[in-house]
């Protein structure tokens, strides 16, 4: 091999080289930024294929869609002095692509260390400092995530106003063995608690079922009572009119009979005033005379027959008289 071909290969072998590391990628959802001898520089990259400088220029590929950051092993020591360590904290975040210069440029590309990690050991401590054992562990522990989610937020709206906190979700803390046992007995105990607690509530409501299923059956019984009475009532009224209609039917008609006999007493009476004149009563005692006429022979003749025909002449002639 000659002189010209060893250095054609050795020129082949660095312009390979070279293309290697001038030619690199940025994958999406990232944005590439450049650093030449230490310093950031001002141009950066979207995802893709581009060449840079080999060797005096390096870059790192910075992520802007969702990310979540772990904060581990997290130590917190309470007002009552109990220490306690949150086993893990995730703080969902994104960073604008229009920022990712200004955030590189002042955070530098690990700008999560300073702005979340630190920052969320800060906040925590703050936040158990200021509160009991009972109050972290059990009476606050639910708004812990969310008070941390807004003083983040709170902070980087004036340190890096492109990158947002989402969300933020905190473990139960660890504590000390014995303390979690006594905790472990105190909510069996509040379960036993609660148990018993709902165990009267359902014996409260049953009773109380008992009872409105008593007054309705009551109810029921009176308004079957009342109705059955009302009609008692209604039938004796029924009756009570149906018998005021006959009396007074049979008072009218009594009344008419009575005005009727009455009218018939007053006519008869009348048609025997004038009826019965003395003329009349010497006709009619005459016939009845006639009527019993009886025939007697013998000497002696019963005396009131004389009598009676001497008083009839006796009448006769004073009529004749007059």
């Amino acid at each position: 091999m000659g002189l010209a071909e060893i250095v054609l290969v050795v020129c082949v072998a660095l312009a390979g080289i070279i293309v290697n590391f001038a030619v690199h990628k940025i994958d999406e959802g990232h944005i590439g930024v450049y650093y030449r001898g230490g310093a950031l520089l001002h141009s950066t990259s979207p995802p893709g294929f581009h060449m840079m400088v080999p060797f005096l220029t390096s870059f790192r590929s910075v992520q802007t869609t969702l990310q979540t950051d772990e904060v581990k092993n997290v130590p917190c020591g309470t007002s009552g002095g109990v220490m306690i360590y949150f086993d893990r904290i995730e703080v969902v975040n994104i960073l604008s692509a229009e920022k990712v210069y200004d955030v590189v440029r002042n955070y530098t590309a690990d700008y999560d260390k300073a702005l979340i990690f630190n920052k969320v050991h800060h906040e925590l401590n703050q936040f158990c400092s200021a509160h009991n054992l009972q109050e972290v562990y059990i009476e606050l522990f639910d708004q812990i995530d969310e008070n941390l989610k807004k003083a983040l937020q709170l902070d980087l709206v004036e340190m890096a106003p492109g990158l947002r906190i989402q969300a933020v979700r905190v473990t139960k803390p660890k504590i000390p063995e014995v303390i979690r046992k006594n905790y472990e007995s105190m909510e069996n105990e509040k379960t036993k608690l609660l148990i018993a607690h709902q165990h009267q509530k359902v014996v409260e409501k049953e009773a109380e079922t008992d009872r409105k299923k008593a007054i309705i059956e009551a109810e029921k019984v009176a308004q079957v009572t009342k109705i059955q009475l009302d009609q008692q009532i209604m039938e004796k009224e029924s009756q009570k009119r149906v018998s005021e209609i006959e009396d007074t039917s049979n008072f009218a008609r009594v009344k008419s009979q009575a005005d009727s006999e009455f009218y018939r007493a007053n006519k008869e009476a009348e048609a025997n005033k004038l009826k019965l004149t003395p003329e009349y009563l010497e006709l009619i005692r005459y016939q009845s005379i006639a009527s019993t006429n009886k025939i007697y022979f013998g000497n002696d003749i019963p005396s009131m027959f004389v009598d009676s025909v001497a008083t009839g002449s006796k009448v006769s002639n004073k009529k004749d008289q007059k």
